[in-house]
């Protein structure tokens, strides 16, 4: 770890302010520091106290104000944490856009590998369940919301757009239409499911952290992009579905599918926009065409118009 005064990247230099100005640092004095790995929208670091407590603190990315509320994240993440869902979450430098939370050191963020055991599946949804019965999120913030954004976002900053843009986008007012027709069920939704937000106990029970992206969102998006993001099989999907729902209809299955579909397109263009304002050393265009590629294959299948008739 680096102490106060060590700073060399623009990044440390942020930190180091951020350590003296919170009143829950003290001043920072025999503080330390370290990057945190993961994440790809802000500078995640881990800071030690001199009394050794630990602490997660999150400095925004560049531009992530276009698509982030910090005011409705910190709103979720406090009622996450009132909930037990989420670690202890402070509003010292929230005036910043800063995040500080508890470090947990006693959990480890889940991998995809986790999730192929049905016990932490099952453990997982559980987790969906109580953040879907958490009281109102301030912000309502649909997937329909996320990618007109994000629209709008690309051709302000001349990103590129993939050859079949029109495809894509018949397909996003086809799957709109679908979901529209039967009504959204709004619920508080965690809205971003990488492995690494998910942090597992000894004894397997889970967290949810990095509550950035959350929003009131229909409840079958918050399953559809996490059954995507972990590659379930059709069999594994169905039996999450009637464990969440306590039973399978097409209509669910339906609705989940359709979600996930339209989940990889707000993550393409979102990565998009990363490509131009972010200073993360990450391959966003590879990121986001990947999305795609999984999007062609969801709604490419004989089974699409299916689903969208039983939304």
């Amino acid at each position: 770890m680096k102490t106060l005064g060590q700073a060399v990247s623009p990044e440390e230099h942020t930190l180091e302010s951020a350590i003296r100005e919170a009143a829950l640092f003290g001043g920072g004095a025999g503080a330390g520091y370290a990057p945190v790995s993961g994440g790809i929208s802000n500078s995640n670091w881990r800071v030690q106290l001199a009394s050794g407590r630990d602490y997660f603190v999150k400095l925004p990315g560049n531009g992530t104000e276009m698509f982030i509320d910090r005011k409705a994240a910190l709103d979720a993440s406090q009622k996450a944490a009132a909930a037990g869902l989420g670690p202890a979450v402070y509003d010292d430098l929230a005036h910043h856009g800063i995040e500080i939370n508890d470090f947990i050191p006693d959990r480890r963020p889940s991998t995809h590998a986790d999730f192929a055991l049905r016990d932490l599946r099952m453990e997982a949804m559980a987790a969906y369940r109580r953040m879907h019965g958490l009281p109102a999120l301030g912000l309502t913030k649909t997937v329909f919301d996320m990618i007109d954004e994000h629209e709008a976002q690309m051709r302000e900053l001349g990103s590129p757009w993939p050859r079949d843009t029109d495809w894509i986008k018949l397909n996003d007012r086809m799957a709109r239409e679908a979901l529209s027709a039967s009504g959204l069920d709004l619920v508080p939704s965690f809205n971003d499911p990488m492995p690494g937000n998910f942090m597992i106990g000894g004894d397997g029970s889970i967290m949810l952290i990095d509550y950035e992206y959350a929003s009131m969102n229909d409840r079958c998006y918050d399953l559809g992009i996490w059954f995507g993001e972990m590659f379930f099989t059709e069999e594994q999907e169905a039996e999450m579905i009637e464990e969440y729902f306590g039973k399978v209809t097409p209509q669910l299955v339906a609705r989940v599918t359709i979600h996930k579909a339209l989940a990889d397109v707000k993550w393409a263009w979102w990565s998009m926009v990363q490509l131009k304002v972010s200073r993360l050393d990450f391959d966003f265009h590879k990121y986001g065409m990947w999305k795609l590629m999984r999007f062609r294959s969801i709604t490419g299948s004989p089974s699409w118009a299916t689903h969208l008739r039983n939304a």
